[in-house]
């Protein structure tokens, strides 16, 4: 058993990506391999991945097991051949190139998440029933000591104005990474409440599940 702190998490945002790269085949597997010739890709680059498949489409991944034409995608565990048909998963991915940290994090807070249902009742027996159905999207939002001078500013601001999803990566003092993709909204105007320090709001909303490395 452990129990670990928060504390010293790092957020960083990716502020580039290559180029789309198209495979040819992803594999029923855990994890599953994807056959592109001539990717690139080495161990542990991070990907945006888009897939034929909804459950693991527009989620984050890593880079495992690279070969000159095939590579893994860490993580994913796609043997169920009814959530996965056969064949179905073609797509693409693209690497994150650069990232830019978001420092200056004042408070961290998350909402959504919660299971939703549907209820009914047969008239024979009056007895109400319930089924789970979906859960609410996960919003993460941080809030940030306001200095216009930091490079997050413009990265922040950009992926606000072009409405395209970014990879949100938590670096936690354990060692472990946390990956999101998301849905980027930033208010750069300061909030002015006297006697408390200026800050601005960057929220973050998740496109599918994240996914967690150990290290």
């Amino acid at each position: 058993m452990s129990a670990s702190l928060p504390n010293g998490t790092i957020f960083s945002i990716a502020a580039t990506y290559g180029p789309a790269i198209p495979f040819t085949a992803l594999t029923n597997a855990a994890p599953p391999q994807a056959t592109a010739t001539a990717h690139g890709l080495t161990n542990s680059d991070i990907l945006e991945l888009t897939s034929g498949w909804p459950l693991i489409n527009d989620r984050p991944s890593r880079v495992a097991a690279s070969a000159t034409n095939t590579f893994s995608l860490e993580g994913f565990d796609t043997t169920d051949l009814i959530k996965y048909p056969l064949g179905g998963g073609l797509g693409s991915v693209r690497k994150v190139l650069t990232w830019q940290q978001i420092s200056q994090v004042m408070q961290n807070a998350s909402s959504g998440g919660e299971q939703q249902s549907v209820e009914w009742v047969y008239l024979e027996d009056g007895i109400e029933r319930s089924k789970n159905t979906f859960k609410k999207a996960k919003v993460l939002t941080l809030t940030l000591a306001d200095d216009p001078a930091q490079a997050w500013n413009a990265v922040l601001l950009a992926a606000d104005q072009d409405g395209k999803n970014r990879i949100l990566r938590a670096a936690l003092p354990n060692g472990g990474f946390l990956y999101y993709n998301v849905n980027v909204g930033f208010d750069p105007e300061p909030k002015l409440d006297a006697n408390q320090i200026m800050t601005v709001t960057a929220t973050f909303r998740s496109q599918g599940r994240f996914i967690r490395y150990a290290s």
